[in-house]
């Protein structure tokens, strides 16, 4: 079987069937040798983003490729890099658990004020207040798909009613187009969507006005589906607690560190500790399919060919 593959982890070299030719590649500048001869390329993934456009670029330098695997779930910002022989496989699932766990951490988060308790611990105060609560909250999910589904999984056992919505309507899930209509008296809506054409600003001014005094927007999907200039207006009438932003990192100075009401983690909910044995043994799978000549999995964009 020829080509090579690049992928990140030894685990993965090393579990590979034996007719393929494994390479590793983690990141950084590419390889001197042997791009023009890859067939499957496994983009890394790593918590930087600094050399991300690098780990793309190099598509550009193998003529030979067949399979781009990413081990993200969005791919939109990959598509228009790729022939038209190529296929592109995505990490749905990969990150389900991780960025629900996240989502729910910066709800309690913000609700429990736990910022503001780390700044008093710092500062020796001891200043009890009500606080809020996650029981009996209105909270609407935005992007029901599988990590959507997992974070309500975990939000329904504090008693909230969850409002689910996707792009298309179907049982149980509302549709985009009714959002407007929805979006009085919830408490918090969490943000889950890929970045699309369709969903970039998709949460703006006008929908922010219709939330009520004190709501939460969480944003765990992608920066740019929030209007930040939109969010930053409403001066902490509505809350906000952000894995992603939009500039994504801000720049220093930028309002969004110290808005008010604006609670940021830099993009940390998908790359958790359960993400990476889950990773390696997807890839492990997914090379033993490839060398079958079998279906791969989490296919998003197929390639003029059929995968060979």
């Amino acid at each position: 079987m020829g080509g090579r593959i690049l992928l990140q982890w030894e685990q993965n070299r090393d579990n590979a069937p034996d007719p393929l030719t494994v390479d590793l590649y983690t990141g950084g500048p590419a390889p001197d040798e042997g791009l023009e001869e890859v067939v499957f390329y496994q983009v890394p993934y790593t918590p930087s983003t600094q050399d991300v456009d690098a780990r793309l670029d190099m598509i550009a330098r193998m003529p030979s490729l067949r399979v781009v695997q990413l081990l993200s779930a969005g791919y939109e910002h990959v598509l228009p890099l790729l022939p038209d022989h190529v296929t592109l496989c995505n990490g749905r699932g990969l990150h389900d658990a991780g960025t629900a766990e996240h989502a729910l951490a910066l709800i309690l988060a913000s609700q429990r004020e736990l910022p503001r308790w780390a700044l008093a611990q710092k500062e020796d105060r001891w200043e009890p207040v009500v606080l809020r609560s996650l029981a009996d909250r209105r909270v609407m999910i935005i992007g029901h798909g599988s990590i959507g589904r997992a974070i309500e999984r975990r939000l329904l056992p504090f008693e909230t009613e969850i409002v689910r919505v996707a792009s298309r309507a179907r049982p149980g899930v509302h549709g985009i187009d009714e959002l407007h209509g929805l979006l009085p008296g919830t408490d918090v809506v969490v943000l889950v969507t890929p970045l699309t054409e369709t969903t970039r600003g998709l949460f703006g001014a006008a929908e922010l006005a219709l939330l009520p005094d004190d709501a939460l927007v969480v944003n765990v999907g992608r920066g740019a589906v929030l209007d930040t200039e939109a969010l930053l207006a409403e001066r902490g009438r509505v809350r906000a607690a952000l894995d992603v932003t939009d500039p994504e990192p801000p720049p220093a100075g930028h309002p969004l560190w110290r808005a008010p009401g604006v609670f940021l983690t830099p993009h940390v909910a998908g790359g958790s500790a359960s993400f990476y044995p889950r990773a390696k043994a997807f890839m492990d799978a997914q090379l033993a399919r490839w060398a079958a000549g079998e279906d791969l999995a989490n296919v998003v964009r197929r390639g003029a060919h059929r995968d060979r």
